[in-house]
């Protein structure tokens, strides 16, 4: 089953290279072909109880993010603004506080960095990645500036990373649902989207935690909120029973990545309120509540349904009744569910945790989100906005989650039936 999904990396591979994106029929052939066998080892090992090969899983999971460091990016300009913050942070000390568009007939821009500028989207706004990510920018930076693989490189290993610490949290044959999943493996090892290195930092946090080393793990989830505020989701619940020190020590992470960048003049956080206030794409909740309230009330509302559900859930663990490894599955979920913003890049904050416990309808959406490329941009349909979507498309993706939470629904209430019985 490596091999043969090894064989479908290999041509997204070669059609990440050619001219062009690549053809969206040939895209989802290949995550097909690379997806289904994964769910069908993860269900023969399950079923048979049979010694997991955790030296293959690592095998082949490396040999597919080595396909995507050959093939490179596609469907996504991001990594160009990975390359340009690298470059300010190295040439200026900070990312932050001037957009790129002001660089534009700047004759001081090298060469080699006229060409990247170019590509970064949206260059009226600075930057809104956060310190932890920026100093990934600037080591890839120092490495060979400029250079994408070497970005990718970077965030493979921290991925790889991830999966061992998984090893550390869920049984192998859950793991190999992650380490060869293809949303992985196309938004880190192809793509290149560096979210990986707080959910890294979160599960390694995590892990100490477990082993009451709440010092270090205090420290590390101030890490992770300061390479992504997703992490504040998670971060509280598991230093829900640490000491008022180690909130102190999360708290003065936090604070201590934030604040030369603050000194400065500027951080990720005006850019990340105007994504907040503004942007739209795929959502899910928020598109149907905004054909009824405006959009202001609609985020209002809608942030204030998580706001709920998430002290419900602080409550529940600080009684007692929930306990373990918090369910990142589930609140990552709502939040997405209730976001504007759902970018298939996203979804890895939630799949780690759908290893420690797997649903079908989690690892669903790990493959129909993708249908969120199906854009103008990358359609032959030119009645369509860059990234406007066509009806069937984003229906079709949610329609899939929702039938895998209703087939979840029905399994549990079998069990429970089946207990009742016995």
């Amino acid at each position: 089953m490596g091999l043969w999904c090894v064989l479908g990396y290999a041509a997204l591979a070669a059609l990440a290279r050619q001219p062009g994106e690549p053809d969206l029929r040939a895209f989802f052939l290949l995550v097909a072909w690379t997806g289904l066998p994964v769910f069908g080892l993860f269900f023969y090992f399950r079923k048979t109880g049979a010694p997991f090969p955790v030296c293959r899983l690592f095998f082949w999971a490396v040999a597919f993010r080595l396909c995507g460091l050959i093939g490179g990016p596609f469907y996504e300009d991001d990594f160009y603004r990975y390359l340009w913050d690298g470059f300010r942070f190295a040439t200026a000390g900070t990312p932050y506080g001037i957009a790129p568009e002001e660089f534009f007939i700047d004759p001081a821009v090298p060469a080699l960095f006229q060409g990247v500028l170019d590509g970064v989207n949206y260059p009226e706004l600075p930057t809104i990645y956060a310190p932890v990510t920026q100093v990934v920018f600037l080591v890839a930076y120092w490495i060979k500036p400029a250079s994408v693989a070497v970005l990718q490189a970077i965030l493979i290993a921290v991925d790889l990373a991830a999966v061992a610490l998984l090893l550390r949290l869920a049984p192998a044959q859950n793991v190999l649902l992650y380490a060869w999943c293809p949303l992985v493996v196309k938004e880190i090892a192809f793509t290149a989207h560096p979210d990986d290195v707080g959910v890294c930092l979160l599960l390694a946090a995590i892990v100490l935690a477990r082993g009451r080393r709440w010092w270090i793990a205090a420290a590390l989830l101030g890490l992770a909120v300061a390479a992504k505020t997703f992490a504040l989701v998670l971060a509280p619940l598991v230093l829900l029973r640490a000491r008022l020190g180690h909130w102190l020590l999360f708290v003065a992470t936090v604070a201590a990545a934030y604040l030369p960048f603050a000194i400065r003049g500027g951080t990720d956080l005006l850019s990340l309120g105007t994504f907040a206030r503004d942007w739209e794409f795929n959502s899910a909740v928020f598109a149907l509540l905004k054909a009824v309230v405006p959009p202001f009330e609609a985020r209002i509302l809608l942030g204030a349904v998580f706001a709920a559900f998430w002290g419900w859930t602080c409550l529940r663990r600080a009684r007692g009744r929930e306990g373990g490894i918090p369910r990142g599955d589930v609140l990552f979920g709502l939040l997405l569910a209730v976001s504007p913003v759902i970018n298939p890049w996203y979804l890895l904050w939630l799949l780690p945790f759908a290893v420690v416990s797997p649903s079908i309808w989690a690892w669903t959406a790990s493959a129909a989100v993708l249908l969120s490329y199906v854009t103008g941009l990358n359609l032959p349909d030119f009645t369509l906005q860059p990234y406007e979507q066509p009806v069937w498309a984003r229906t079709l993706e949610f329609g899939l989650i929702l039938l895998a939470l209703a087939a979840d629904l029905a399994v549990r209430r079998r069990k429970g039936t089946r207990k009742e019985v016995q």
